[in-house]
């Protein structure tokens, strides 16, 4: 039997949101006291992908 060219599927990856580089979190320097010391970051979900990690249009 001769075998049957069917085109080969390829699957596309989806773009990476920019603001978060695809991981659907975004961190925000913590500040504290009068004179706003850091302290350290915060993790939140990312508001531009709304946590897919994938660009919108």
């Amino acid at each position: 039997m001769a075998a049957s060219k069917t085109p080969a599927t390829v699957t596309v990856e989806p773009a990476k949101c920019p603001a978060c580089k695809g991981s659907g979190e975004v961190s925000r320097t913590v500040q504290v006291g009068r004179k706003r010391r850091a302290v350290g970051q915060q993790t939140g979900i990312c508001l531009a992908c709304l946590g897919s990690g994938e660009a919108t249009d």
